[in-house]
């Protein structure tokens, strides 16, 4: 029998392997963002005139207030116009400890936050039987008579003439001015409110949220309990509003009825579904939309700003049905692919 030569199989030298290009979708481009935007807030208040800096502090506060609702609307499925009551009762918590009971500005933020804690629980347990229509008019008709309440009981809130504080001022070894103090205080409140809410989100309470809003039978066959996250969300909610209200007083140093009337809430709304419902970076939005586009439509046309406001509605949520947040995530996610497309054919 004879034996077969084997030829040694040859094995065809390995191509030198070419560089992957970095992609986009590799960056931690939200944590990225997020830093860029904390920066930028930072050196915010030396670069600009006090009266800018003030706007911002404004669109700040009013986006810490949309973010509570957005915890309440958009994550959890629970319709409220008249978070305005929430904002007030926390700016006239503050106004009344500053003014009545001579309570250091920064104690007030705490008995803010509690008394609104307490009366969003409050709401929220008769809240468990409704739910839809039914509930937004309950929450409308908090908002209505919340105003001639105030009114009412001039000795405590200072009746239609409202309530004048003193403005916190800067420590002296901060060398900031009014302004800047102002407006690092109501940054310092932003950031540990998006902080707070990001982290509540990601545990356990925020996928039991996500469930019920998603379906709530569904979740209580889970095992969620309905009743206690439902009235933890109105709690929460009403909390951060209280919170803004309460800086809203410190930068504003005057509260009064008419501030907080209905309109105020029905702003706040649109605000967070022009932002973008259920998003991380719509409360933000919001609260610029909120702050400026009002100020846009009263200097478009003075005599029609409510029909400016509107149609400015109306365009953008044509455009971005998703609201301003999923518009520019949806470009993101579009200009990915061709970017990195681009990188790959350059290297």
């Amino acid at each position: 029998m004879s034996e077969l030569n084997t030829v040694p199989a040859t094995t065809a030298p390995a191509a030198p392997a070419k560089p992957v290009a970095r992609g986009l979708g590799r960056w931690p481009w939200p944590t990225i963002a997020t830093a860029a935007v904390v920066l930028v807030a930072c050196a915010a208040p030396f670069q600009l005139v006090p009266f800018h800096t003030f706007q911002l502090a404004m669109a700040m506060i009013y986006a810490v207030t949309l973010l509570g609702l957005n915890l309440l609307v958009g994550h959890t499925g629970q319709i409220s116009l008249g978070h305005g009551a929430f904002f007030a009762v926390g700016a006239y918590t503050a106004a009344v400890a500053m003014h009545q009971w001579d309570t250091p500005y920064l104690a007030t933020l705490p008995l803010a936050a509690a008394v609104t804690f307490a009366l969003g629980f409050a709401l929220g347990i008769p809240a468990l039987r409704l739910r839809g229509l039914y509930l937004a008019l309950v929450t409308l008709a908090i908002a209505v008579f919340l105003v001639p309440l105030l009114k009412r009981f001039d000795g405590l809130t200072g009746g239609s003439m409202g309530i004048t504080v003193t403005k916190p001022q800067a420590p002296l070894w901060t060398g900031l001015a009014e302004d800047q103090w102002l407006y690092f205080l109501a940054l310092a409140v932003t950031l540990a409110s998006f902080a707070l809410v990001a982290g509540m989100l990601r545990s356990r309470v925020g996928r039991a949220l996500h469930a019920v809003r998603d379906n709530e039978i569904a979740a209580e066959v889970l095992g969620v309990n309905l009743a206690h996250y439902k009235t933890l969300a109105f709690a929460w909610s009403a909390l951060l509003a209280g919170v803004a209200g309460c800086v809203y007083t410190w930068v504003i140093a005057f509260v009064s009825p008419d501030s907080f009337a209905l309109t105020l809430s029905v702003t706040l709304l649109a605000g967070l579904v022009v932002g973008g419902l259920g998003t991380t970076w719509g409360p933000l939005l919001g609260g610029l939309f909120v702050l400026f586009v009002p100020s846009f439509a009263q200097d478009v046309n003075q005599a029609a700003p409510g029909v400016i406001f509107g149609l400015l509605i109306i365009a953008v949520m044509y455009l971005a049905p998703t609201g301003l947040a999923g518009l520019a995530g949806r470009l993101a996610r579009q200009l990915g692919p061709l970017v990195r497309k681009g990188r790959t054919h350059a290297h």
